[in-house]
């Protein structure tokens, strides 16, 4: 059994947290850089090459790539050899995001209450965590930071399974035409197919943690990826809705097996910057 002290997972997702806001992931200034080469869109280009700038500019000097830091979401992989010492794991990634987000000068988005609108205690905490039980001694802490914006505009819908791929897509590409520029594009679409009601869409989350440009390991759903990809730039929204031939930057796809009357599918959006890292201990 491998001890993993409490001080040490606070630590990490601090780090985490503020490296998210200001580094932008080197898949993603890639995905931009290919982008710059295929946009037609004059306008498109002049946003691309602001996106990039801005993104340098945040490393630069340690500040956010923009106003909204969002909230904390982590996929954490538990091996199941590995014991918490001092504490509980969701307090320490609490502890953590409230640290890191208060003392990086990130903002505080999280409220406590949908309705009454009251403010949470901790600095932008709590934090959505997802906990997969994993063979192994080691912790995996997948973060995203994910604004309000795109979250905004995920939707998730109950087809019938005589619907099938055409229906499917359909859905997904009438999702982005209604998320137009509210969801900052070019875009991250994260996608979930299967299982049930509240499984598609954490398949979906779960999408966006996979690197741009990495590929399904399913050869029929790699394709699917790549045939949503060329339609959704066909769409013409282009970056930050001004137009333009790159409205996604990428398109994932998880599935699962699901129930022989059901067709669930979720579209959980990532706007451009597609803020995520990834620590072991």
């Amino acid at each position: 059994m491998r001890l993993i002290h409490y001080r040490d997972i606070v630590s990490k997702v601090a780090d985490m947290c503020q490296a998210a806001n200001y580094d932008l992931g080197e898949d993603v200034i890639k995905a931009f850089q290919n982008a710059q080469q295929t946009e037609k869109s004059e306008t498109g280009k002049m946003i691309i090459n602001q996106l990039l700038d801005n993104a340098a500019l945040a490393t630069k000097t340690r500040v956010p790539m923009c106003q909204d830091t969002g909230v904390a979401v982590f996929i954490v992989e538990l091996g199941q050899d590995c014991h918490i010492v001092d504490g509980s794991l969701i307090d320490a990634i609490n502890e953590g995001v409230a640290e890191g987000y208060q003392t990086g000068f990130l903002r505080s988005s999280i409220i406590n209450h949908p309705l009454t609108r009251q403010k949470t205690e901790q600095y932008n905490a709590p934090s959505v965590v997802h906990i997969e039980v994993v063979p192994g001694d080691q912790l995996v802490l997948h973060m995203s930071a994910k604004g309000g914006g795109a979250e905004n505009m995920s939707t998730l819908k109950m087809l019938k399974p005589s619907d099938g791929v055409d229906g499917v897509k359909q859905f997904i590409l009438d999702t982005v035409k209604v998320a137009g520029p509210n969801a900052c594009p070019p875009l991250v679409v994260g996608i979930g197919i299967g299982g049930n009601f509240e499984r598609c869409a954490y398949l979906a989350k779960k999408s966006l943690f996979r690197p741009l440009g990495v590929r399904s390991q399913l050869p029929d759903i790699a394709q699917l990826e790549e045939e949503l990809m060329q339609e959704i730039n066909r769409l013409g929204i282009g970056p930050q809705g001004m137009g333009g031939s790159t409205t996604a930057l990428d398109v994932k796809i998880e599935i699962e097996p699901c129930h022989i009357a059901a067709l669930p599918v979720a579209v959980n959006l990532n706007c451009h910057a597609s803020r995520h890292k990834e620590a072991v201990l």
